[in-house]
């Protein structure tokens, strides 16, 4: 007689576009996860990224609790500074907390230079 398995395959939860959301912030927040991104939760510290945006290369180390050391601009970061991320935005006051997403705005909090909004993030790459 042949034993059958079980094989557990695991769906991922999307998000279901909510009834008092306008259809454009469903529509973002769904394409969102079509683009992928990553939540600042998720990585250890020591993790590092690199995000390709529409103007610029930044490199990003995870310090821990949403606060990263970050480079790549020549004017608000040349050289590794720390910052508190924010999270990513359509470009406009809705923000996705703490998470850098494909398609959107890097939103962060330098100490000299205040909010700073990257342009578009093209590409997201974990590094060793």
């Amino acid at each position: 007689m042949e034993t059958k398995t079980s094989v557990d395959i695991s769906v991922p939860v999307l998000f279901v576009a909510h009834p008092n959301l306008s259809d454009s912030v469903n529509h973002n927040i769904i394409q969102s996860e079509i683009e992928g991104g990553v939540h600042l939760r998720d990585l250890p510290p020591g993790s590092v990224l690199s995000i390709q945006t529409k103007n610029r290369f930044y490199k990003m180390v995870v310090v821990g609790e949403g606060t990263v050391l970050i480079s790549g601009h020549p004017e608000f970061c040349p050289a590794p500074s720390e910052v508190r991320i924010n999270g990513s935005t359509w470009g406009g006051s809705m923000l996705k907390e703490k998470y850098v997403g494909r398609g959107m705005h890097l939103e962060f909090v330098h100490a000299v230079h205040r909010t700073i909004l990257t342009s578009r993030i093209v590409d997201i790459r974990a590094d060793s």
